[in-house]
């Protein structure tokens, strides 16, 4: 019993230990956390062999994959994947295809098994491993990004793939293999259980939560997640369909009922350290026996396993029209196999296609290609080409959701301080930028924010500008915000149009085209800098504050007196010394003063 208890309790240790020791490393070195999570995994395995029985364990800790999906599900709405439903049929029934023929081919060159057990190597090598990719898109912050999401589509379909590669398997298999149903009522079976899922998350899951929810009960509501997750995972493993895919479909259907934030933050610890010991499993499963007996032709093959795929995974991005560094992120991500080319092999071997030696060989390239992903990717990273004007990073426009009193366009520095000012009395703004990191960044931070041209009429009355009280123009190039203001007066006269304006002169003419209201990005923070600077010379803080006072006083006579429909005048003023204003307070020095955000005439 003692044995049994200290077994119970030294396994949990090792593994904790080795995720808190490896992980903190491994990104210290820039490496990232899976692969440390890989390399305790074989340090505490194969190579000391503190635990044996991998198998169990990565049963356990597929859970994590199956929690990772099901929060993915929660974060697309179903109007959001069928969006996405080109990316998923057809990029991703392209990838499968192209790679496994490819690859196929390259099995039966090799010559080590006959057609039938060369087709199903190069299928289930074509497949490429969700854990791994998606882990290291959430460390790189770009689930959301246009590559992003059309690996996630790549990697939706592959999931769905496993049911009909499962039935190649079962016709292709020898009678003396073990009985298989018959492929098509594998295919119905798995089609109802999908419907069984859609129709349940549709009209059962929120009425229960909304019951458990008047408890009060935290933790039943945290049981309740999991039995969801679970539940579905189960039936889709059950109908011949992968478990993350059942968890993924629940996710979706709960995407839009309002306990959403609420079962994402009870599932994600769980999801968090199963996935760890997910990563940690992969690395005690390796068998290094099965390695070094076949060290040559591993050697070999894993390299031009994850070429190959590469390869091919770019050029059907290129030609479906993803960028070049877009679709070299994709191909770099998205080498490996994948965790479904263990069960396809492992059933394959059963049902007599290959030897068991031959299924543990194809095991162990697709494991050790897992090991590698980490630092093909790194390697991606330092492939991609410098991005010009018109080669630059787009995302999909999606404006569910968008309206409310406040539309701002543009959001560098200068909108995100208005912008949380605005947030922080509680009026609600809709943001459009066309900048797909700040859009991706400022998401992550809870603001409702838009990816989209501001020029174009579309984009505008798409995110609300009928609905909107304001429009704050806050783009800090003047030809586009010049752009922008036109448009919008043009189209919308009525509209209140707060302006971010570049300098004195282009205050002068977005005066001119009658803007409601506009502030030069330099003016008020050259006056605070000016006053702290007066401060730290001796004066008190009511004599600096008087100063600026006058100063801003005297800045909005000149604007005022300067004819608007001669902007030249303005502009003249940058050659001209300016005259002095009468100072409060008589300075040692005479000092001189310009027009704000104006430069110094040379000397």
């Amino acid at each position: 019993m003692a044995s049994a208890t200290e077994a119970l309790f030294a396994q949990p240790l090792l593994l904790l230990g080795g995720a808190v020791i490896a992980a903190p490393i491994f990104r210290k070195l820039g490496l990232g956390t899976v692969l440390g999570y890989l390399t305790a995994g074989v340090i505490i395995g194969p190579v000391l062999n503190l635990i044996g029985g991998s198998g169990e364990i990565l049963a356990v800790a597929e859970l994590g994959v199956v929690l990772l999906l099901f929060i993915i599900g929660l974060e697309l709405k179903p109007s959001r994947l069928w969006h996405m439903r080109r990316d998923i049929f057809g990029l991703g029934t392209s990838q499968v295809m192209l790679t496994g023929l490819v690859l196929t081919a390259l099995v039966l060159a090799v010559g080590v098994v006959d057609w039938r057990g060369a087709l199903v190597a190069g299928f289930g090598l074509a497949l490429s491993s969700t854990a791994f990719a998606l882990q290291l898109l959430e460390d790189y912050g770009d689930m959301n990004s246009r590559y992003g999401q059309r690996s996630f589509s790549i990697l939706l379909f592959q999931d769905l793939a496993i049911v009909p590669l499962l039935a190649m398997v079962s016709i292709l298999g020898s009678p003396g293999g073990e009985a298989q149903q018959s492929p098509f009522i594998q295919v119905g079976i798995a089609v109802a259980a999908v419907i069984g899922v859609i129709l349940a998350g549709r009209y059962l899951l929120t009425p229960m939560f909304q019951i458990i929810g008047r408890t009060g009960a935290r933790e039943v509501m945290i049981a309740a997640a999991l039995f969801v997750v679970l539940g579905s995972a189960y039936l889709m493993q059950v109908a011949g369909l992968s478990m993350a895919m059942g968890a993924f479909l629940a996710g979706v259907m709960l995407a839009e009922s309002s306990y959403r934030h609420e079962l994402e933050a009870d599932i994600e610890p769980f999801r968090g350290l199963l996935l760890a010991l997910f990563f940690i499993a992969v690395g005690l499963s390796m068998e290094l026996q099965v390695i070094v007996d076949n060290l040559v032709l591993i050697a070999i093959a894993v390299p031009v396993l994850m070429a190959v795929k590469a390869l091919v995974i770019y050029a059907i991005c290129r030609i479906s029209g993803s960028s070049r560094n877009d679709a070299i992120r994709i191909g770099m991500l998205l080498p490996q196999g994948g965790e479904f080319g263990f069960v396809l092999f492992t059933t394959a071997a059963t049902a007599g296609l290959f030897s068991g030696a031959q299924s543990s060989l194809l095991i162990s390239i697709v494991t050790l290609s897992m090991a590698l992903t980490p630092l093909t990717a790194k390697i991606g990273q330092r492939l991609l080409v410098r991005e010009t004007a018109g080669d630059t990073e787009e995302m999909e426009e999606d404006f569910e959701g968008a309206g409310s009193g406040v539309l701002m366009i543009g959001f560098s520095r200068f909108g995100q301080i208005a912008a949380q000012i605005l947030l922080a009395s509680g009026r609600d703004v809709t943001i459009l930028d066309d900048s797909p990191d700040r859009v991706r960044q400022a998401a992550t931070f809870g603001f409702r924010i838009y990816f989209g041209d501001g020029t174009r009429l579309d984009m505008l009355r798409a995110a609300g500008i009928e609905k909107a009280k304001i429009v704050a123009v806050c783009t800090h190039k003047k030809e586009i915000t010049d752009k922008i203001v036109d448009l919008i007066r043009s189209e919308y006269p009525d509209v209140r149009l707060f302006v971010r304006a570049y300098d004195r002169v282009h205050s002068l003419e977005l005066r001119a085209r009658d803007v409601e209201y506009e502030l030069r990005e330099t003016f008020e923070s050259g006056l605070l800098f000016g006053r702290r600077t007066l401060e730290g010379l001796g004066a008190t803080e009511d004599e600096a504050y008087e100063i600026g006072e006058d100063i801003r006083r005297r800045d909005e006579e000149r604007l005022r007196l300067q004819p608007q429909e001669g902007i030249l005048a303005g502009r003249e003023l940058m050659h001209k010394r300016p005259v002095n204003p009468e100072p409060l307070i008589k300075p040692k020095k005479p000092i001189q003063s310009v027009d704000a955000d104006q430069e110094a005439p040379a000397t």
